[in-house]
């Protein structure tokens, strides 16, 4: 059992040096990942790859890289390189990502994500697992004429996908190596999306997906400042349908309500509860919420839940 966390470093100075540094504390604390999310700012790949390289005793992975924008020859490249800079340390997260950013950002059309990530993942998988690809798809095409091998990253790249709906789960589950998913709590889990992923893995003939559950969360003596704190930086999510729809099938409203906010004794017992409802890997996020002495005690907390 992993216990992580994810890394976002801010301020004027130089990001790469402070996440690094930041990765070493993780580290020295006992957690056992690092995970670095995707926006339009560094690139996750390197980051991970630099961390791992620097930090050796840290699992690392990217959660998660949108599939829109992108096409599985690069992304394999980035995979596989950073892959072979950890000597095996490398977790790939992809996502759907959303129509709001993939038209804004990109101006190209949010059409049939699903047939994406399925053809995506398709071809990704052929590059990972042999370093070639003839795949050919109504929406993608990926052909190699040159060797797409990365020495050192002969094992493979795990693939995961930041999957909480269901057909999103079902392609998941016969393609992935595991999920991410985020403001997803343990009943959402549970009696939902761990159910779907591990029945569509189990008959596509796959190993039981790996469930690693995205848990924003932080140890506090200060609850009610930081939860309003949460709900203001959290907002965003609610109004995208696929988070909408976990946060209610977690049994809340907001997505503050599914954010883990408390003692240390509140934070290890939810850690549990996320185990028991099947998560393998539990990886907070937003341990900064209410600064450096507080994500201190909750490094603190992780680490030894790690052990």
């Amino acid at each position: 059992m992993t216990v992580g966390v994810a890394l976002q470093v801010s301020g004027s100075g130089n990001q790469i040096d402070a996440t690094v540094r930041r990765a070493a504390e993780a580290a020295a604390a006992g957690l056992r990942s690092a995970w670095f999310g995707q926006t339009f700012g560094a690139d996750s790949p390197q980051l991970a790859a630099i961390v791992g390289r620097e930090v050796p005793d840290l699992q690392v992975g990217t959660s998660a890289i949108p599939v829109f924008g992108r096409h599985p020859l690069l992304v394999s490249s980035q995979a596989q390189t950073a892959q072979a800079a950890t000597h095996g340390r490398y977790h790939l997260g992809l996502a759907l990502g959303t129509k709001l950013l993939t038209e804004t950002a990109f101006g190209i059309p949010y059409e049939r994500p699903i047939a994406r990530l399925r053809e995506f993942l398709t071809a990704l998988r052929q590059l990972t697992e042999n370093g070639t690809a003839d795949f050919h798809g109504e929406l993608l095409t990926a052909a190699t004429p040159l060797p797409a091998r990365v020495p050192g990253a002969e094992g493979g790249v795990p693939i995961l996908v930041a999957a909480m709906g269901p057909q999103a789960l079902r392609v998941s589950g016969e393609l992935a190596d595991g999920i991410l998913p985020y403001l997803a709590g343990p009943r959402a889990l549970s009696e939902h999306i761990v159910p779907a992923v591990t029945a569509a893995a189990e008959a596509a003939g796959r190993p039981a997906p790996r469930i690693v559950a995205l848990v924003y969360g932080v140890v506090t003596d200060d609850v009610d400042a930081v939860r309003a704190k949460a709900t203001e930086q959290l907002s965003f999510y609610e109004q995208f349908p696929s988070y909408a729809r976990a946060i209610e099938l977690s049994g809340g409203k907001r997505a503050a309500d599914v954010a883990v906010i408390g003692d240390e004794r509140t934070v290890a017992a939810e850690v549990q509860r996320y185990r028991d409802a099947g998560a393998t890997e539990v990886v907070f996020s937003g341990t900064d919420i209410a600064g450096d002495t507080d994500r201190r005690r909750t490094w603190d907390v992780l680490g030894r839940l790690a052990e």
